[in-house]
């Protein structure tokens, strides 16, 4: 210790229970308390000088009751310095203290009690003498004391086994010590109650404190001692007995001698020895394979040799209660009825039918084969479509246990597949701790939001889960935390996603995609009916007696006030109708229970006066609790009333009144779209400019359109494709200038609206396009057909131009839809062009699909 060391008069406490700091010794000490924790984060964690790394550590008797009494506090305390500060947010925060102890001080007021204590202090040991003028002031008997003392010391030293490092490194420490400092390093490694290293801190006088001291220096070697002969006891029983030729002595007569020794030492063992013998028969009636039980039984040779106090024995008896609670041979049994299956899953979700196809196979063949790997499903739609209440109908019907791990914003691999447990608050990852939980090892497991996992400095995530989710690997997943193997194969993964483009190529490829484009207006219409509006009268408190709302009502809303692919705004409009009538039926309520208080004395006194009978006078009282207008429904004049004036209006016929605006499709992870494009030409140098937050291939398909009306300007009767952008500027616009656009999809808009811009006509109000475009005027087919035809229908548009190839996607839309609605294929901008126009623009034949042929 610095001889220089002059501590503060105001110091910030630290308040220990039931431990002592001694000057001249390190501790660890952990913060809880939250006055300690207070500290800790105000003085501690933005240390600017030295004297804020000093505080003071004082001792205070733990008791129930006292834990915030500050006249508990102990008088005398330790001056510290912070070596470390260290911090764990896992199970709960807390900060864990290394602190060495610099001298000794007398409390003398409290300064401040909140948020942490702060006590004016005086300063007892004199950091500034040395020995020689302790021994001045006290004579020769000092020097005798601390002179026993230190050849005590060093007995006990001689003691311990000097091969290891921290004996041979406090052998060295206790040579060159001052003797000053002798009672108080000693009294802090031997061992020693409170209250013996409480009147080690309360001496003072240095010839006290060697007095103090050393009995405790002398029970340590009479222990050791002890030890030592009980060790050489079973040595001689050994060699005598295997002389005698029982190689093992006496069993009964051994155990009896050593636990009696056991006894002596440390009485907690035997309650630590049973909770060990406990959790190894947990271990074994687990079932576990081989490999894992040759694992875990290594971990329990561990741990019986070693000492409870040691951080690591925590760590290993949480690996050995996680491995015991697994369910490594625990399974649920599936109900294979597949009749039973199709009506539930009808019942619980309406439409998905490629989906429900593919589950009911699962189970078909699950039914024939035992030992079937669980598939790996990947759901794929908008939001609101229904991905996640599938897949917990799908644990339901298999009468499995279900279990949700939201993926959104992950990114580190430490989650999927846990951490080493050489950190300190290691877990399992979330794959096994969702094992644990359910308790089976063939659950369905719902991987949500696997599109919207992240990457960062700790690794890949994505990459994690491709053994996770690959049905050749899974069977042996290793967790770091387990570090070994478990079987994964049984269990039934289901992920989710909105936009397939953001999930990594080889994480797509282990998956079986299954597209949920969206729900059209019938199929909403069902859904309400079915499912949504019954939910939410249940969770609004109302009745069918109370409130209804006619299918015209549902439709009405739909149409005018969502245009979604799912139906979460629907939900939520319905849950707006359902407050807003639940606001009538209470203030109605209350009217009626006022009216009962005051009707039977006015009716009696009509009686009287009229002496007649009212018709009505037998009617229960809770006939009365409802208001006459019961039940409620909501009409066209209610919904406005309730939800304001419709959100969404058909604008195509009001967009569409001058040349060059076209409607295009687009899709989006929220489902198809239609998308307006409108160009002008105006005075300048012959610029092509475009607006709307466009993506360079859409950039690129406007640069496509406008050569390609330029090249073919005399078959379109425009003149010179020269004189189109003579002295003129071409501004293209895609609204929505907010939202990003970007794909080849609109080629074909582009170039009818440049079209309809240069010939000065209309293009038809009731038709959408989409469509990629070469240089030579082919069309090519896209993506995304289902929801942008969804799209367009849900918008009211009733005619749609695709490309020719994309014929053999129409299968996948609804029949309803394509009932209502008319196709036109097109395999060059030509054919495009003549549908697009009511004359037809250039007068070419274009194949029309109607109902009929579809």
């Amino acid at each position: 210790m610095a001889s220089t060391i002059s501590i503060p008069r105001r110091l910030p406490l630290l308040v220990v229970a039931d431990n002592v700091l001694l000057p001249g010794s390190s501790m660890r000490i952990p913060v809880r308390n939250m006055k300690n924790m207070n500290m800790v984060k105000s003085r501690l964690m933005s240390r600017s000088t030295l004297s804020s790394t000093i505080i003071g550590v004082i001792p205070q008797e733990s008791k129930d009751d006292q834990e915030d009494d500050m006249s508990s506090l102990h008088s005398i305390g330790t001056a510290a310095v912070v070596v470390q500060v260290t911090g764990t947010n896992w199970p709960r925060p807390s900060y864990t203290l290394l602190v060495t102890g610099l001298c000794r001080f007398k409390l003398e007021t409290l300064l401040q009690e909140s948020p942490y204590l702060v006590a004016s202090v005086t300063q007892l040991d004199k950091l500034s003498e040395d020995f020689d003028e302790f021994t001045k002031k006290d004579g020769g008997d000092l020097d005798n004391l601390a002179d026993n003392f230190r050849e005590q010391a060093g007995k006990l030293v001689d003691m311990l086994d000097i091969s290891i490092p921290v004996v041979a490194k406090l052998k060295k420490m206790l040579e060159n010590l001052p003797s000053q400092h002798l009672p108080d390093i000693c009294a802090a490694i031997v061992k020693a109650s409170y209250a013996e290293k409480i009147q080690v801190l309360d001496a003072v006088d240095l010839n006290e404190r060697f007095k103090k001291a050393l009995p405790l220096l002398m029970r340590q070697i009479e222990g050791l001692t002890l030890l030592q002969k009980a060790r050489k006891d079973r040595v001689g029983v050994e060699i005598v007995a295997r002389k005698k030729g029982d190689p093992f002595g006496r069993p009964g007569n051994m155990k009896r001698a050593l636990n009696k020794i056991s006894t002596d030492l440390d009485e907690d063992d035997d309650a630590d020895s049973d909770e060990i013998n406990d959790l190894e028969q947990k271990i074994k009636s687990a079932h576990m394979p081989e490999h894992a039980f040759k694992a875990v039984m290594k971990e329990i040779k561990r741990l019986k040799k070693m000492p409870q106090q040691m951080p690591e024995h925590a760590m290993i008896r949480n690996y050995l209660e996680l491995m015991s609670e697994l369910p490594w041979s625990k399974s649920s049994k599936d109900i294979l009825d597949i009749e039973q299956a199709r009506r539930d899953l009808d019942v619980d979700h309406y439409g998905l039918e490629k989906l429900k196809k593919r589950v009911l196979e699962y189970f078909a063949i699950r039914q024939l084969k035992n030992s079937l790997k669980g598939p790996i499903l990947c759901f794929v739609g908008p939001p609101g479509v229904g991905k996640t209440s599938i897949g917990r109908s799908i644990a339901q019907t298999l009468g499995r246990e279900f279990h949700r791990i939201s993926l959104g914003g992950v990114c580190d691999q430490s989650d999927i597949r846990g951490h080493r447990r050489t950190y300190i608050g290691s877990m399992p990852g979330r794959i096994i701790h969702g094992i644990r939980l359910v308790g089976t090892n063939n659950p369905v497991f719902l991987l949500d939001e696997v599109d919207k996992l992240g990457k960062s400095l700790h690794g890949d995530p994505a990459a994690a889960l491709l053994e996770v989710l690959d049905p050749e690997q899974n069977h042996t997943f290793t967790d770091h935390y387990l570090n070994v193997p478990f079987d994964l194969s049984q269990v039934l993964f289901i992920a989710t996603a909105n936009n397939m483009a953001t999930i990594p190529a080889a994480l797509l490829d282990r998956m079986e995609l299954i597209q949920i484009p969206g729900y059209t207006q019938e199929e909403k219409c069902n859904i309400a009916t079915r499912h949504l509006i019954s939910k939410q009268f249940k969770e609004h408190g109302l009745t069918a007696e109370q409130l209804q709302i006619p299918v015209d009502s549902t439709k009405m809303i739909i149409s005018k006030y969502t245009r979604e692919a799912g139906v979460r705004n629907l939900e939520r409009k319905i849950g707006a109708v359902c407050r807003a009538v639940a606001v009538r039926v209470a203030e109605g309520m209350s009217k009626s229970k006022h009216e009962k208080h005051e009707t039977p004395k006015s009716e009696a006194k009509k009686q009287i006066i009229n002496n007649t009978l009212p018709e009505n006078l037998s009617q229960d009282a809770t006939t009365m609790a409802h208001p006459p207008e019961m039940p409620i429904v909501i009409d066209e004049a209610a919904i406005k009333d309730i939800l304001g004036p419709p959100q969404f209006e058909s604008e195509v016929s009001q967009r569409l009144v001058q040349p060059g605006v076209a409607v295009g499709l687009a899709w989006t992870v929220m489902g198809g779209e239609i998308m307006f494009v409108e160009a002008t030409r105006m005075e300048g140098e012959g610029k092509l400019i475009l607006t709307g937050q466009l993506g360079d291939v859409m950039k690129e398909s406007a640069n496509l359109a406008m050569n390609w009306v330029r090249a073919n300007a005399k078959k379109l009767h425009f003149g010179n494709g020269k004189g189109l952008l003579a002295g003129k500027d071409i501004h293209i616009h895609f609204p929505a200038g907010a939202v990003g656009k970007d794909g080849p999809s609109a080629g074909v808009t582009i170039a009818t609206v440049l079209v309809s811009l240069f010939s000065g006509q209309l293009v038809r109000s009731d038709t959408a396009m989409t469509g990629e475009i070469t240089l030579r005027g082919l069309v090519l087919p896209v993506g995304g057909i289902k929801e942008k035809v969804l799209g367009a229908h849900r918008a009211g548009i009733r005619r749609v131009i695709l490309p020719k190839r994309n014929m053999k996607d129409l299968y996948e839309i609804p029949n309803n839809v394509k009932c209502e609605m008319s196709f036109i294929f097109a395999s060059q901008l030509e054919d495009v062009l003549n549908a697009a126009f009511d004359n037809g623009f250039p007068a070419l034949p274009t194949e029309e699909v109607t109902p009929s042929k579809l």
